[in-house]
């Protein structure tokens, strides 16, 4: 039986607060791979690299086969250079899909041949004073911002000059706040909270030397956030794969931010019936904080692997995140939670041992209820279709 583990919060806290600052958007993520090694190093886990620099950690467990990984990404949301104007500014576009209306104010670096220059993204209708009402109906596009570099330039020579390019990156500021009453503001949560339970899970894990029952991949992905995610990253006999993300808040919904969010359908279509449920019976034996949600505008990890051609059962499973992809604010609590989630999950049984053979009989095969619903006394033990009293 798997223990329901401490989460040492002052290391995911620290964690959280490196990763953030560390500038990460979608092909710009060396830094981070750098510093996620190193950690994984201090734990004591072993590690191996693709070559454009996805993690594949490893934590070896009683039996090789089936095994399992949990999968969070290093990579954020950025901007890079399109076009150096006359004025002396830059436009941009996204890297990943955001919207302009949050690029608004932020402070950035612009990543040039020669090193990192600073500077803001702001409307180019930017005051009041100079353009009226004006500022309240200018557009909400990527055509409608631009950056003004932190330099001496007030023309497209200037910006040469400076050795700026088409091309260069943009990273987007990310400071912390955490308050007094356990509520994280900061940009990139998504998904930097996410590798910080993972890593904090690990820990856990490694601090208490507990045998785990099949070998548990840890996967660090770089691309997510442009959709090639964990397509390249796994080993070819892993049967089931949890992604970590974050569970977005709209009015209405079934969402919080204070536990974990378990979601069973996002625009890819359905997760795992089997591996999704085992997670949710986890949470229901260890008493974690939890709930059910489907996600309509959605991708992760998880989808980038099955179009990859892996035959795996995935799930999805989340951190409450309120403004994803803009001003994002989640809460301790609901890290806390995933951490304790995916701790207890790593100890847990595979969902069949039929999954350690690619092809196979029927003998073994997994099934779903199909009979009328049992009493609420018959329930407690019988989860997926399957009894794991």
């Amino acid at each position: 039986m798997e223990k329901k583990l401490s989460i040492d919060m002052h290391y995911l806290k620290s964690i959280l607060g490196r990763l953030l600052s560390i500038p990460s958007p979608t092909g710009y993520t060396d830094k981070i791979v750098h510093f996620t090694c190193n950690e994984l190093e201090k734990l004591g886990i072993a590690y191996e690299l693709t070559r454009r620099g996805a993690i594949r950690a490893d934590i070896q467990g009683k039996k090789s086969s089936p095994d399992r990984a949990i999968v969070a990404h290093l990579d954020t949301l950025g901007a890079m250079v399109t076009r150096l104007k006359p004025n002396g500014r830059l436009s941009i576009t996204s890297i990943g899909t955001w919207s302009s209306r949050f690029a608004e104010g932020a402070r950035v670096n612009i990543f040039t041949d020669f090193g990192a220059r600073r500077g803001t993204i702001l409307p180019l209708k930017a005051s009041g004073h100079a353009y009226d009402s004006e500022i309240d109906t200018q557009p909400v596009t990527w055509d409608q911002v631009e950056i003004r570099v932190d330099e001496n330039c007030l023309n497209q020579d200037d910006l040469v000059e400076l050795g700026i390019n088409v091309g260069d990156w943009v990273s987007i500021d990310s400071p912390l706040d955490i308050n007094p009453a356990g509520y994280v503001n900061a940009r990139h949560l998504d998904n930097k909270a996410g590798v910080a339970v993972l890593m904090a899970a690990a820990h856990a894990v490694m601090e208490t030397g507990i045998m785990l029952p099949i070998d548990c991949h840890l996967l660090f992905t770089i691309s997510e956030e442009v959709g090639s995610g964990a397509s390249a990253v796994l080993h070819g006999d892993v049967a089931e794969m949890v992604s970590i993300d974050n569970a977005p808040l709209i009015e209405g919904r079934n969402r919080f931010e204070k536990g974990v969010t378990l979601c069973i359908k996002d625009s890819s279509g359905p997760f795992d019936y089997h591996l999704t449920h085992l997670l949710i019976e986890l949470c229901q034996r260890h008493r974690i904080l939890h709930q059910r949600d489907v996600f309509r505008y959605y991708r992760c990890d998880a989808a980038s692997a099955i179009d990859a051609g892996n035959d795996l059962r995935t799930a999805l499973a989340c951190f409450g995140v309120d403004a994803s992809h803009g001003y994002e604010r989640t809460h301790l609590g609901s890290l806390e939670s995933l951490a304790q989630l995916m701790s207890v999950y790593m100890q847990s049984p595979p969902v069949t041992e039929r999954d350690k053979s690619y092809l196979g009989p029927i003998n073994g095969f997994t099934d779903q209820p199909l009979a009328s619903a049992l009493k609420p006394e018959e329930q407690s033990c019988i989860i997926g279709g399957k009894d794991r009293s």
